[in-house]
């Protein structure tokens, strides 16, 4: 296991204040907030703390209510609304200086057989043949406002190995194309067996990329670039098929809508193999600056 990927699963291990309330630290992002995946996947880690072992997060739907200071910890506070024979749902507000900053409900389901369909995966080339972040980035540095931002983008990344399949929406700046994204993900390092821990580290990865696409169909660059200004709304996500974080996962993702300041983002995430493991879906601030 590499030492950035150790850090991020510190970063996202609580510490237990009470029964139903944790603490967790942050650090800073590409841009000078808490990183929103960040906030989502420590908030589902304390829902999971407070849910048996046997039943497997399914859905999760959140709201970013303020910009987190990454120099103060965060408060999570569970409520218990549900232990169903079948399902358990749990609901979490994340507080800073005393205000909430973040809500997440999220829901549990004790494993059961059932009727089995899926969307087919796209076609995809193998990530093996994709340029890594390290290889990638320092070739759209002149894009950037920033010299600093390709380190700070790298360093953000240093857990994952992330990959484009397509140019990323710096790199064609000033050129519309279709809105649609793919990138290849997994961890930098192998994880233990817990399948909370996967689905919390997916979740942290989704809110990488999903917006790219809705930069793609206007030929924006991006945050990195100064041409837009943005933040996330809202972050959906729908857990199907067992999956692992540390094995290749393809984010295929497109918007469907952008329209009065805001953009809207869904994905599929699949497993190498072709089993269709996530759905995705977020809206996010985007704005032109004036």
């Amino acid at each position: 296991m590499s030492e950035a990927l150790q850090d991020l699963l510190d970063l996202l291990d609580l510490e237990r204040i009470e029964e139903n309330i944790f603490r967790g630290r942050s650090r800073s992002a590409v841009v000078p907030r808490v990183f929103g995946g960040q906030v989502a996947a420590q908030a589902l880690v304390a829902a999971g703390r407070t849910v048996p072992e046997d039943r497997l997060a399914h859905s999760l739907h959140a709201y970013f209510l303020r910009i987190g200071d990454p120099g103060a910890p965060i408060v999570y506070s569970v409520d218990r609304i549900r232990d169903g024979r079948s399902f358990t749902t749990r609901r979490v507000v994340a507080v800073q200086h005393g205000q909430p900053i973040f809500h997440l409900s999220a829901s549990f389901q004790a494993y059961e057989e059932g009727m089995e369909h899926q969307a087919p995966m796209p076609p995809a080339p193998d990530p093996e043949t994709l340029p890594t972040a390290a290889e990638l980035l320092p070739l759209y540095a002149d894009a950037f406002t920033d010299a600093e931002v390709v380190e700070r983008i790298l360093e953000a990344r240093e857990s994952v190995d992330l990959r484009y399949v397509d140019p990323p929406p710096y790199g064609t700046v000033g050129e519309p194309r279709e809105p649609r994204s793919q990138v290849w993900f997994r961890t930098n390092g192998k994880l233990a067996d817990d399948p909370l821990l996967h689905v919390v580290l997916a979740t942290y990865v989704s809110d990488m990329t999903l917006l790219d696409s809705i930069l793609l169909a206007h030929g924006r660059g991006g945050w990195v670039t100064g041409d837009v200004v943005g933040a996330s709304l809202d972050h959906a996500m729908w857990f199907h098929r067992p999956f692992r974080a540390d094995e290749w996962l393809l984010y295929d993702q497109e918007s469907p809508s952008a329209s009065g300041g805001r953009g809207l983002g869904q994905a599929r995430i699949y497993t190498q193999d072709g089993r269709l493991a996530i759905s995705v879906i977020q809206e996010g601030v985007v704005r032109v600056p004036r």
